[in-house]
């Protein structure tokens, strides 16, 4: 990666635009702010955090299982968008980083990201343009993308006739289920898009591609049924393909399932797209991921939540109700509403999270409460600086880092 532009980020100039940043720190940089050693208490509330502990935790630990199962990792980075964090994923020995938009292929480029793949399709001449002269500016740049139709491809060839790129493009065969997303609905569908892939000039077939993390939002007989069915589709589908062709499926909640069933594919590589790992949470992933113990507490791998919310009591209307100062602006609810104490929250408003019942009682105005998260692919998306925290059992721990987004 691109290491100057990732220290420019250091001299930042704080402001009013960014969140709950302390006013005693506008006008300073990055740099000299966090010279100041400051504490988690010197921000306003609402507040989202990373603690420090954790995140290397469990960026080693994802690391170290990925390798132990014969697997690449290139992590989703749309989880956090935040090239820093790229960067320690990298250093831990990720093969690449997964984006989702070509927008953001840009930004990953732009911090000089030298393997990507989007998981996604490229239709439209723009897109095509800058990426054909991305590749051709740097020989060492490797990009894959996604086409699930020969529709797709034939976009594709049509704009790269008149662009004439210098290098080809890598395309995956993408292999969807039916009411599922995007991908192929059957694997002779995504056998005549190969074809069309490996048949046009300026593309080149890198592989199969597959997700089966909508499939399920559990771990229930069904849930599990459902993904190993497709996963074993994509293995077929995949050893149809020529040899050499490299294999990529995975979320961050059935991971060990896709370890299990592509396993079958022998010597072939597989690339896993992993992101919300991470961070984890003490929500979704909480109860769904295989690190963690509320799945299987006997796992060698154990991922630590590293995000939590921080808000403030500002109302007490009802004995059995108060109002904390975070809402949807500030914190994620798409997969399950922040917790407290052990408990999800009543519900949210744009500004407000609601407690209720005995929790509650216990809650004065202007105190602080932390709050555990659900879903980190819609949390670091509503802050433009997220602080990372050495741990957050201190009773006020220290700053160490601030973490730009790019969303």
């Amino acid at each position: 990666m691109h290491a100057k532009r990732l220290t420019d980020l250091n001299h930042t100039v704080l402001g009013a635009h960014h969140k709950s940043v302390p006013a005693t720190a506008w006008g300073m940089t990055v740099y000299d702010f966090l010279a100041t050693q400051p504490r988690r208490s010197e921000f306003a509330t609402p507040l989202l955090t990373v603690d420090e502990t954790a995140l290397s935790h469990n960026i080693t630990a994802m690391a170290r299982w990925a390798s132990d199962h014969h697997m690449e990792l290139a992590p989703h980075g749309k989880t956090t968008m935040a090239p820093q964090l790229w960067r320690r994923q990298l250093d831990a020995g990720a093969w690449g980083i997964t984006l989702a938009t070509p927008w953001q292929v840009q930004v990953a480029r732009h911090f000089g990201v030298g393997r990507i793949m989007l998981a996604n399709a490229v239709v439209d001449e723009a897109n095509l343009a800058w990426l054909a002269e991305e590749l051709s500016k740097d020989p060492d740049f490797e990009f894959y993308c996604f086409a699930d139709s020969v529709a797709t491809v034939a976009l594709m060839a049509h704009a790269l006739k008149q662009i004439r790129p210098e290098r080809t493009i890598g395309v995956f065969v993408e292999l969807g289920y039916p009411a599922g997303r995007c991908g192929a609905r059957t694997i002779d569908e995504a056998l005549a898009v190969a074809a069309a892939i490996d048949q046009t000039p300026h593309l080149s077939l890198a592989g199969a591609a597959g997700y089966e993390g909508a499939l399920g939002h559990d771990r229930s007989p069904d849930a599990l049924s459902r993904i190993t069915a497709y996963l074993d589709d994509l293995v077929s589908l995949h050893g149809r393909l020529p040899a050499g062709s490299l294999l990529t499926a995975g979320g961050s909640a059935y991971p060990d399932l896709v370890a299990q069933r592509l396993a079958a594919c022998g010597d072939a590589r597989i690339v896993l797209r992993s992101g919300a790992y991470i961070t984890h949470d003490d929500g979704f992933y909480a109860h769904i991921s295989p690190f963690a113990d509320a799945v299987e507490p006997r796992n060698p791998v154990h991922l630590q939540p590293a995000i939590h919310g921080w808000a403030r009591v500002i109302s007490a209307p009802e004995p059995d109700l108060v109002l904390l100062d975070a809402g949807k602006r500030d914190l994620p609810y798409d997969e399950g509403l922040p917790v407290v104490h052990d408990d999800p929250a009543a519900a949210m408003n744009d500004q407000h999270t609601f407690v209720r019942g005995e929790q509650a009682t216990s809650m004065r105005i202007g105190a602080v409460v932390r709050l555990g998260l659900s879903h980190p692919c819609t949390a670091f998306d509503k802050w433009r600086l997220v602080p990372v925290i050495t741990d957050h059992t201190q009773p006020d721990p220290y700053v160490v880092d601030l973490i730009h987004t790019f969303f």
